[in-house]
């Protein structure tokens, strides 16, 4: 028989060594290849002591001359805070009693639940891949004419219907009464989007220029790709004082070709001895980049790498495109430089009673969340390399 003791014993049990690898491994081509550690966490910081530069104790010299005088070369140690990571399930009292004599429906039910929330976390996750930590989405540019809930974006790449978002001024201070619209629809051939929310008009309380965030997280996402080739400090350290934390970049590339991608590599490990071993970029610039090879009549070859994906090859290297891959952009990646740190894995918050499935008060439904504390962290900036300005095809 169901109950909610058994749906409990099999979240626990089951699904969730199931969603953790899910989550880990499945849900995003990239942070498939970064790997994950509890090392270098103190308390609720990452603190990762980071070398630079050569041991000064090796030289050559006469037989009877000084020996070399030893030095471990310059440090620095990069800080950051780790990331509160949610993932949370809806079950109604009434779906769980409707299968009370049938544990198949019942394991349907799951099933339909964990997809979802896989789902989400694809998006929601790789989106933060390619974020700042702010949890930005996009800025409010008009309303619609015709219906005050539809205002046109800058961008509704990181965008998706059903998610919720809070709107703050120009200069990023959060609204209280713009912070419980939904997303309902979303026209990305027009970056338009569609609100809904408890009754009033979204003109009313989003001003023209106010940015939009997934709700409750500004501030609070994984440092992502466009922190690192930001500007300022990155996790605590002025990159203006450290050569190594500024990552090579290269704008108005134009034409993508074969060369300019190879000379971008070349250059990188010539200079910070890191590896390029993972190229991500837009769909347009992988068609950019099909396109340039099909003029030679020549195809790129597809590599099967971690997590069960497939990419074309670059001289080797696995290209992938993304979705919230900046357009016009290409990230020339070393994998090994990067981690995510973690308290520990994906885990579900219990209650005082060890109980995952609580009820919501006043509402007949259940809920059950997944937590993880981490952060991502590259600990060789100057290793990576990112292209911009390309042309898409």
């Amino acid at each position: 028989m169901v109950t909610i003791e058994t749906a409990d014993n099999a979240l626990k049990s089951f699904y969730l060594d199931a969603v953790t690898e899910a989550l880990d491994l499945k849900i995003n081509p990239l942070l498939a290849q970064i790997q994950r550690s509890t090392s270098d966490v103190v308390g609720k910081d990452v603190k990762k002591l980071v070398k630079f530069g050569v041991n000064g104790g090796i030289s050559a010299g006469s037989e009877t001359g000084d020996l070399p005088e030893a030095s471990s070369g310059e440090r620095v140690v990069l800080t950051s805070s780790l990331k509160n990571l949610y993932g949370t399930i809806e079950i109604s009292d009434k779906a769980i009693r409707a299968s009370v004599n049938n544990e198949g429906a019942f394991v349907n039910l799951l099933n339909d639940e964990m997809q979802s929330l896989i789902k989400s976390a694809t998006f929601n996750f790789g989106r933060m891949l390619y974020g700042d930590g702010s949890g930005y989405l996009a800025y409010i540019m008009e309303f619609d004419d015709n219906d005050p809930n539809k205002a046109i974006l800058s961008s509704t790449k990181g965008v998706f219907e059903g998610m919720y978002v809070e709107c703050a001024d120009p200069d990023g201070n959060i609204i209280p009464e713009a912070g419980a619209f939904r997303v309902k629809s979303v026209d990305r051939a027009t970056n338009t989007v569609k609100f809904e929310g408890k009754g009033e008009e979204i003109s009313d309380s989003m001003p023209i220029g106010g940015k939009l965030y997934l709700r409750g997280s500004q501030g609070y996402e994984l440092t992502g790709l466009q922190a690192i080739f930001g500007e300022g400090k990155l996790y605590g350290v002025d990159r203006s004082v450290s050569p190594m934390m500024r990552p090579y970049v290269q704008t108005g590339v134009g034409e993508i070709t074969e060369n300019k991608i190879q000379k971008a590599i070349d250059t990188i490990e010539e200079n910070s001895g890191s590896k390029v071993n993972f190229i991500v970029c837009s769909w347009g610039v992988k068609r950019a980049l099909t396109e340039y090879y099909r003029k030679f009549t020549a195809v790129l070859p597809t590599v099967q790498f971690d997590g069960g994906f497939t990419a074309v090859s670059f001289n080797g290297i696995p290209l992938v495109a993304d979705r919230f891959c900046p357009e016009g952009t290409m990230y020339l990646l070393n994998t090994e430089d990067f981690k995510i740190h973690q308290l520990c894995d994906w885990k579900w918050l219990e209650g005082e009673d060890g109980k995952i499935l609580k009820q919501i008060p006043g509402k007949p439904v259940y809920t059950a969340t997944l937590v993880k504390y981490a952060e991502l962290m590259c600990d060789r900036p100057n290793g990576q390399g990112m292209l911009s300005g390309i042309t898409e095809a």
